[in-house]
């Protein structure tokens, strides 16, 4: 059978070739190869059949039976085609499909093409476009090969019922005309009608969206509608920009009842050495004029350098407030950063000179107390193994640190360290870390925040030697009723200066300054305080008992320590759990008794009372169908707090509350049906900190989306914070939604 197709075809090829159909050449190529040359925009059309009857009255060529056909990358394929060698036109019959380069695909029961098939028209037409599109429509011209128009139009890309393909689908599109214009990739409805269900919805004049096969296409984006207790009544309507292959922006003017007008502009650029990033917004708010802008940019100099800057920078907290322009801002929305920077990436080093600024938007954080960083260098360098088995690292940190109110700081600083592994007989496991610390200091206005120190000024410097030996003996043992089981005993010594208070009235503070919270996480840290301003001197002993085990698809991992010191540290707070020459115990558990359930829990007892000086506790259970989630913390006072003002006498009972809170979350996932929810709590004072929601509906073509989120704290001088939003996507059509905060 194979072999009487090829000779059929080939005798189709031979016909085709001496009607003058095709160039011989193209011709004799078929017949030897039997592959499909390309052909230039003028080249006639190439084909096969089944058969082929020739007419050389009406000079019509008429193929019959898989008819398959192609020119400039459009396939055709046919019961029956057509050609008229006199006009150039193409007539096709039964089973129509015409394939495009993009991926589209149009079917009919009959169409008439000519100009190499970039005109015609089609009887009872359906198209088949990319993420899941489907028009169809009464009858379709093709024009130019760039724009198909279909009358009585239909589109979705919902599925249709397979039990039922005549039902409505869950959306359509239905318009007089649909134009689907290649050329600019979109599509296009005239009397257009949006029916859910079958119901009509909306009615749209004209309506216009981006061919789902578009990457980016300019025009108006689906606004927004909804109610803010600062704004009142508002709307948006975004428009994107497609500026060129590089470059884009959405620009959206903001109508609102009660806070005035407002104008948001994003701009991307992107270019082969790096990019541009402008995020930004105007507004005549409360009889003035407000604005935010967020730029920033990087540059690749070479295949070692960069550079770079970020600004941020606002007119009030109260416009970031009230017109919730937090998305526009890439960090942290309380206190606004601008640095510039150049850095440099080698093997095995980095550097980085830059300046930093920082603008507060939060009514709690007095923009007289942040600093100015002008400048700062930052150098390290990580080495290979020397010959006696150890690694060399170095670090400086250099900078000049200005506060209008505030220390005023200079350091030079220079860490060194020398590692060295080593592996014992027994398995046991040793390190050897050699390491120094120098920094000098210059500073004024010492007396003032963050040090409140006891002079005014202070020239001082401090070289810091330490010595850790590190050890770990791991112990396992395997067996197949009991599984595998991991005993490793932990040490560290280290050997080193004693800091002790004085530190506090010689040098400044500007990298330790978070609150610090002993855990298992730093038992082992040569520098639990974070930075090297203020150091944890001595000598001093932290052991360890790790253990596991593994059974099956049961997992349990445990860690208990403790650190011993010859001095005390009287300078640090009672509540790190460092102050005493015996440190707080600290232990970590992690619990797995199958696959659907974790539990972690951290703690730090004293080691005095055993009483829990902090605790926190993590669990999830579930399978998809269903998740819940508990959270717990507890600490003797709430650690996040900005270091504005020093910190308040004992006597002052809101600040040094403990903190008791709890989380719980749920989550369930069925069929086109997700569900998400959660509420945190403060034990310690009886209120609600924050709660919200999610129900979300999501097929192949659609998206319903509701959320809910309340934030019963205050924060930036308002009293909480209540979100409900409302959205609806039709996939490659657009958005509608409502949203109030």
């Amino acid at each position: 059978m194979a072999r009487s197709r090829g000779a059929l075809l080939r005798a189709i090829l031979c016909m085709v070739a001496l009607c003058g159909l095709l160039p011989v050449g193209v011709a004799r190529a078929q017949l030897s190869g039997l592959t499909h040359l390309p052909v230039s925009n003028t080249a006639p059309v190439t084909f096969s059949a089944d058969s082929v009857e020739y007419d050389r009255e009406k000079q019509l060529v008429i193929a019959k039976g898989s008819v398959e056909a192609w020119q400039n990358g459009v396939v055709l394929r046919a019961d029956e085609v057509t050609f008229n060698r006199a006009t150039g036109e193409v007539t096709a019959h039964g089973h129509i499909v015409l394939m495009q380069p993009d991926g589209e695909v149009l079917f009919a029961d009959y169409a008439e093409l000519s100009q190499n098939f970039k005109e015609g028209v089609f009887e009872d037409p359906r198209a088949l476009l990319p993420g899941n599109g489907r028009m169809a429509g009464n009858g379709a011209r093709r024009t130019e090969g760039l724009i198909d128009t279909m009358s009585k139009g239909v589109y979705s890309t919902c599925n249709l019922c397979k039990g039922n393909p005549t039902k409505a689908p869950l959306w359509q599109m239905r318009a007089r005309l649909i134009t689907d214009d290649e050329e600019h990739q979109r599509i296009e409805y005239t009397d257009a009608e949006m029916q859910m269900f079958g119901i009509p919805v909306a009615w749209f004049p004209f309506f216009s969206t981006p061919s789902p096969n578009a990457k980016r296409s300019s025009g108006l984006l689906i606004p927004s509608v909804g109610i803010n207790s600062h704004l009142g009544g508002f709307f948006a309507q975004p428009y994107y920009w497609v500026i060129n292959d590089q470059s884009d922006a959405t620009i959206t003017p903001f109508l609102t009842t009660r806070a005035g007008p407002d104008l948001e502009l994003q701009y991307r650029l992107r270019f082969n050495q790096g990019y541009l990033n402008l995020r930004s917004s105007i507004a005549y708010s409360d009889h003035q004029g407000e604005g935010l802008v967020d730029l920033n940019g990087v540059y690749d100099i070479n295949d070692t350098w960069r550079g770079g800057f970020t600004l941020q920078r606002a007119s009030s907290a109260t416009y970031v407030t009230n017109f919730r322009l937090n998305s526009l801002l890439s960090g942290d929305p309380s206190v606004l950063p601008s640095n510039l920077f150049l850095e440099g990436f080698g093997e095995g080093a980095y550097a980085r000179l830059d300046t930093r600024f920082y603008q507060s938007v939060n009514t709690a954080v007095s923009q007289s107390l942040l600093p100015n960083v002008l400048p700062r260098f930052e150098y390290s360098y990580f080495g290979q193994p020397d010959a006696l088995g150890g690694r060399l690292s170095l670090e400086t940190q250099d900078f000049q640190v200005l506060r209008q109110n505030g220390t005023d700081t200079r350091r030079a600083s220079l860490s060194a360290d020398w590692t060295r592994p080593y592996t014992g007989p027994l398995g046991d496991l040793w390190s050897l870390d050699l390491h120094t610390d120098i920094a000098a200091y210059d500073a004024t206005q010492f007396n003032l925040e963050p040090n409140f120190g006891t002079h005014g000024s202070v020239n001082d410097a401090k070289a810091w030697p330490a010595a850790a030996v590190n050890f770990r003996w791991p112990f396992q043992r395997d067996s197949s009723g009991w599984g595998t089981q991991i005993i490793e005993p932990m040490a560290q010594v280290v050997v080193s200066p004693t800091e002790g208070g004085g530190q506090l009235s010689r040098y400044p503070n500007e990298d330790s300054l978070d609150l610090f919270n002993f855990s298992d996480a730093d038992l082992f840290s040569l520098h639990r305080l974070g930075g090297i301003d203020r150091l944890e001197g001595g000598n001093r002993l932290a052991v360890a008992m790790h253990g596991a085990w593994y059974l099956g698809g049961m997992a349990f991992d445990s860690l208990i320590g403790q650190s011993y010191r010859t001095t005390r540290d009287t300078w640090l707070p009672q509540q790190t759990g460092l102050r005493d020459q015996v440190s707080d115990i600290v232990g970590r558990a992690t619990f797995t008794p199958a696959s659907w359930l974790d539990v972690t829990y951290r703690t730090r007892l004293s080691h005095q009372t055993l009483r829990s000086n902090y605790s926190e506790i993590v669990a999830a259970a579930g399978v998809p169908r269903f998740n819940l989630s508990v959270g717990y913390i507890y600490s003797p006072y709430d650690p996040y707090y900005y270091f504005d003002q020093a910190p308040p006498p004992p006597t002052t009972s809101g600040f040094y509350t403990p903190r008791h809170e709890i989380t719980v979350g749920a989550s369930t996932k069925w069929g086109y049906y997700r569900l998400t929810g959660f509420a945190r709590r403060d034990i310690a004072t009886g209120q609600m900190v924050a709660a919200g929601g999610d129900a979300i509906y999501e097929d192949e073509c659609f998206i319903a989306d509701l959320r809910f989120y309340r934030r019963f704290t205050n924060y930036n001088g308002d009293n909480g914070a209540t979100t409900l939003l409302v959205q609806f996507t039709f996939k490659t059509v657009g958005q509608f939604g409502f949203s109030a905060l």
